[in-house]
């Protein structure tokens, strides 16, 4: 039955979900969305842009019969409220300077963001149309529709087969890895079922939820990611211990029990504490966040219940069978032998000291490049290349003039009973203009006080004394930035072509601080408002930064909670959660080297550094990491801990609990770093962040923090690891 129910909505996922994601607060970005919104008739909130490069001159056949057609065709749409092109405006940012390209401005009347979105699909085909009614050469002519709504589309639709891609790729992958690992294709195929079972029904569960709640395209790959990766981790885990079983004398149903009593209990604790992280998500203030730790949870419950319910069901019934075929068995029993980590455990058991400062220097030494992070927009590759918005903004880059489909927008209002057209406004107007425009990251500023260079202040107060003779002459682009009342102007501040969305936010930064402190005199009434995508993004970071360090507290206190609950010590939680927090840093240290200096970026298609790194990677890094980071500490130690009720000898009990669970926890991390590295290589930047960063943390995890600082930390620690627990052996 759930799987019928995950079968029919899972498909539904890509529909439901959003790119835009955002606050669900009213930050200073959206208000001043809001307000171009609801106070003017025809904003240039939302705008696209078709782009065409040609050959030759845009002023000849068949170039400029297709642009006839096109701008025909457009003018028929009633969601369009304005074309803007060279041939409207006379304006030279319309075209190239040697001439063969162009791009027309379209101002889209929508009511939000995702009916913008719809209305993508139809533009390109009245664009498509009209290259054919003027039999254009699509192979000699390059057009392409770009904009943040078209933009915002192609990276769902890029995200959504990735995600397909993906686990295409992965199923050979990881069955490979687990036939290794268990030697047997039947015991291999269980931990692939549910995984990849843990996917669709979270899938379904969030086309349920985002009836609810907004879900941010995130979740797709994110769920992917992690329901494959919990849900073969906590399969190869009970399938293993069940094996042991077997092999021990016991039945199949007692081996089912006895597995499930065990490293079940293992697999439930380690789920908890994932949860942890995952939960804390939730008190995050963005969509994005909050629509991880939403799925994250869906996931890792439904891996834990599968893993816990289904799984041992499977086992009681296969028995033996799952062994077949024997001679693969046979062949493979090399891989489980436990003679090399044995030898392992029993010499880090002889140089614990030297092991702990030799694991302890390497992580240092990878943590180093986060003390020079840089959050913020990231300066290339965010716009993902292949896509053909992507297309178009490299396009308008080639023109000079990639961001004026993303500038940043001062909102002016005045008070009751004041007039932007007054004198003193329009003084007061001029004056925030001309400061805005001195920043040498500016190329231009559009408002109703720059209609066209040399006009004086005189000139305009008698120009708009009378709006209606003004319309006459600039009717559309007073209309896009003067409301209809007249008490609400909007600057729109062109960055220019060598500008990153990185420095980007440093110019809204700057523009909020004129718009504070340093306003001119004649707008000390005015309500003064910086929105953008650029200022928008300025938002969110503020406010996420802001609750990270009680979200790091949170998840760390709770964690080492519930670690004490479980294994009764004060010791190892702490040194769980020191461990785990060297594991994040080292791998944030990574992600700064790679990605922001660019040290081995084009292994991942990228053209360079990226100089920042967007604030929503950390905050997900830090909060996945740390509760997959506690999966194979807590095998390990339930382990250990198994091990030492028995004989009371700390010593030999980590020897053992790291010999017995090294095989699982190395090949485990081995199908973590593969599922999580395939998005490494993802289309998408924000997502090749993630799979980056957590394949890098479960291979640093799963080797200098799990198999050398953990058991050479037990080993020093002696008795007192499990302290008040049991008491210390008298000497």
């Amino acid at each position: 039955m759930v799987g019928w129910l995950a079968a029919a909505k899972s498909p539904q996922v890509v529909q439901v979900l959003n790119v835009s994601g955002g606050s669900k607060a009213l930050t200073e970005s959206r208000a001043a969305e809001q307000t171009i919104r609801e106070r003017f008739g025809k904003p240039l909130n939302d705008i696209f842009v078709v782009t065409i490069e040609a050959p030759a001159s845009v002023d000849s056949a068949p170039t400029s019969v297709f642009l006839d057609s096109l701008i025909a065709a457009f003018e028929h749409q009633p969601w369009v409220s304005t074309i803007a092109s060279f041939r409207s405006t006379g304006d030279s940012t319309f075209r190239s300077a040697d001439g063969t390209a162009t791009f027309v401005g379209l101002a889209i009347d929508a009511p939000s963001g995702d009916s913008v979105q719809r209305l993508v699909v139809p533009a390109r085909r009245l664009v498509a149309q009209a290259l054919r009614a003027a039999r254009v050469d699509s192979t000699t002519h390059r057009v392409h529709v770009t904009g943040r709504s078209p933009l915002d589309l192609d990276i769902k639709q890029v995200s959504a087969a990735d995600s397909r891609e993906g686990e295409v790729r992965l199923l050979p992958l990881t069955a490979g890895i687990l036939l290794l690992a268990f030697g047997a294709l039947v015991a291999a195929v269980l931990p692939l079922i549910v995984g990849f079972l843990a996917i669709w029904v979270t899938l379904a569960v969030v086309v349920v939820l985002s009836q609810y709640t907004p879900m941010s395209i995130f979740v797709l790959n994110m769920t992917t990611m992690l329901g494959l990766g919990v849900g073969i981790d906590y399969s190869l885990l009970i399938v293993t211990r069940f094996r042991e079983e077997l092999n021990k004398g016991l039945r199949r149903r007692e081996a089912a029990a006895r597995a499930l009593s065990t490293a079940g209990v293992a697999v439930l604790t380690s789920g908890m504490t994932v949860v942890v992280g995952f939960a804390a998500l939730l008190f995050t203030p963005l969509v994005e966040t909050q629509s991880v730790g939403i799925g994250g949870l869906v996931v890792v419950a439904v891996a834990m219940a599968l893993s816990t319910t289904l799984l041992p069901a499977l086992l009681a019934v296969l028995g033996r069978q799952i062994d077949r075929p024997r001679w693969l068995a046979r062949r493979l029993t090399w891989y489980h032998a436990p003679g090399a980590w044995e030898r392992w455990a029993r010499g880090l058991s002889r140089h614990p000291l030297r092991a702990l400062s030799i694991g302890g220097a390497i992580v240092a030494l990878l943590t180093l490049p986060v003390f020079w992070i840089k959050v913020g927009l990231p300066s290339r590759n965010w716009w993902p290349a292949a896509t053909e918005a992507g297309q178009g903004v490299a396009a308008l880059d080639r023109m000079g003039v990639s961001n004026i489909i993303l500038p940043v927008k001062v909102v002016v209002e005045f008070p009751e009973g004041e007039r932007a057209t007054s004198t003193a406004a329009l003084r007061g107007l001029r004056t925030l203009s001309d400061s805005l425009r001195a920043d040498p990251r500016v190329t231009q500023v559009r408002s109703i006080v720059d209609l066209e260079p040399g006009t004086s202040l005189l000139q305009y107060s008698i120009l708009y004394s009378d709006l209606s003779i003004a319309r006459q002459e600039y009717g559309d682009f007073i209309d896009a930035y003067l409301s209809t009342d007249q008490r609400v102007a909007v600057l729109d501040v062109i960055l220019g072509d060598t500008t990153s969305l990185t420095s980007g936010m440093d110019v809204s930064k700057r523009a909020r601080i004129l718009a504070d402190s340093a306003r001119p005199k004649q707008l000390k009434n005015a309500t003064i408002l910086v929105g953008g995508y650029t200022a928008g993004a300025l938002d969110l970071q503020e406010m996420l930064l802001d609750r990270f360090p009680v979200l790091v507290f949170g998840i760390l206190a709770t964690t080492a909670v519930m670690l004490a609950l479980v294994f009764r010590s004060v010791l190892v939680p702490i040194k769980a959660v020191i461990m785990n927090t060297l594991s994040v840093s080292a791998t944030f240290g990574l992600i700064v080297l790679v990605f922001q200096h660019g040290l081995g970026a084009g292994l991942f298609h990228l053209d360079g550094p990226t100089s920042a790194i967007f604030v929503v990677v950390p905050v997900l890094v830090f909060a996945v990491v740390f509760g997959l980071s506690m999966d194979y500490e807590v095998f390990l130690l339930a382990r250990v801990k198994e091990a030492f009720d028995k004989t009371g000898d700390n010593a030999s009990a980590t020897e053992e609990g790291l010999s017995a669970t090294a095989s699982v926890i190395t090949s485990a991390a081995l199908i973590m770093i593969l599922v999580f590295g395939v998005f490494a290589f993802a289309r998408v930047l924000a997502m090749q962040f993630l799979g980056f960063g957590l394949a890098v943390a479960v291979l640093l995890d799963a080797t200098i923090i799990r198999m050398v600082l953990v058991p050479a930390f037990m080993h020093l620690a002696g008795q007192w690891n499990w302290w008040p627990g049991v008491r210390r052996k008298p000497r």
